[in-house]
This record gives structure tokens, sequence and C-alpha cells, in this order.
């Protein structure tokens, strides 16, 4: 359960203000229909993150586990780096399958926003972390869930209400401490 409730927390923390949350509330503003939204957004980050697990689970299986922890423990040290540069949303992703309609546009633009992105590194280096990639995308989805639902309901009177730089820096403090007890050893009774 330590896996579900990490990955359902950092990714949510790690997601506010990140790029596809602000692709939320621009979807939200330029389609105001909610509910294909957040299917949208649910379908492509199963999917993404899915595969980013599958990705992690891999690697615990392909790397021993002594470079496995070295990995990691730099993995999330990097990602507590990252999670301290704000993102910018591009226009071209708010404008991909605009002839799909809203749940299609909603599925396509987050899928291709979400690949390379802060939260799929995490899903996957989270995914090797714990060795239980099922329960840590489910706990990555609920993180996205958890910030982009209110985004799509809220919108950008919500966002200028967020400290965002104090969110951004309890998410890298956490990706932060995970590397370092990484590095430490902290997977040590796993086989990491």
């Amino acid at each position: 359960m330590e896996s579900l409730f990490v990955s359902t927390g950092v990714v949510a923390l790690a997601e506010i203000g990140d790029k596809t949350q602000l692709l939320a509330f621009i979807l939200a503003a330029r389609f105001k229909k909610p509910l294909p939204i957040i299917a949208g957004i649910l379908c492509a980050t199963l999917i993404n993150h899915g595969l980013a697990g599958a990705l992690g689970a891999w690697i615990t299986s392909a790397i021993s586990p002594q470079t496995l922890r070295w990995v990691l423990g730099a993995s999330f040290i990097g990602m507590a780096i990252w999670t301290m540069i704000p993102d910018k949303i591009e226009d071209e992703e708010t404008h991909i399958a605009s002839k799909l309609g809203v749940f299609g546009a909603t599925f396509i633009t987050f899928f291709l926003a979400e690949m390379g992105d802060k939260t799929q590194i995490a899903t996957i280096a989270m995914a090797a972390h714990y060795v239980e990639p099922l329960m840590v995308v489910m706990g990555t989805t609920l993180g996205m869930l958890i910030a982009d639902v209110p985004a799509v309901f809220i919108g950008d009177k919500l966002a200028s209400k967020i400290p965002m730089k104090l969110v951004h820096t309890i998410a890298a403090a956490i990706f932060a401490l995970l590397g370092v007890a990484t590095l430490l050893g902290a997977g040590a009774r796993l086989g990491l």
C-alpha cells in the first residue's frame, strides 16, 4: 500500500502547475464539457502510465540491484530538480486532433503531453523502486486525477490562488528524500 500512497501523493503534488494541468485548464476553457475531458485524461493517463509502469518493471529485471539502486536514487534526485522548473504549455498541444471531439482531443493531447513528462518518468522510477507496477500506476493515475479534475471544473480561478512555488518545493523535497533513501539502501529489503 505504501507504493500506492506515495505514488499518489508525489504525482498529485508534482502535477500542480505541470503542463498537463495547464492543458486541463485550456481544454476546459475551450470545450466547456468536463465529463469527456475527465474521461480523456483518465484513459490517456492509464495507458501512458501503464506503459511507464511496465517499463519500470522491466528495468528491475534487466539491471542488477546495485546498479538499479544508483540509477533510481539519481533519477529521484533529478526529478526533485526538474520539479522546481516551471512548465509552459505549447500552443500546438492544444490544437492537435480538434476534429476528434472533446474526448478524442483530450485523449490525444494528454497522451502526447505526458510523453517524457515528469510524472511519466516518476512512474517509471517508482514502479522500478517499489516493484509493484500495478499499485504505482493506480497511484500515479489517481494523483493525476486529484490534480487535474479540479482544474477542469474550476479552471484558472484556482490556479491563481495556489502557491505554486510552495507546492513544487514540497514535491521536490519528496522526490529528493526518495532519492537519498534509495541511495542509502532503503530498498534493500526489496532486493534493490
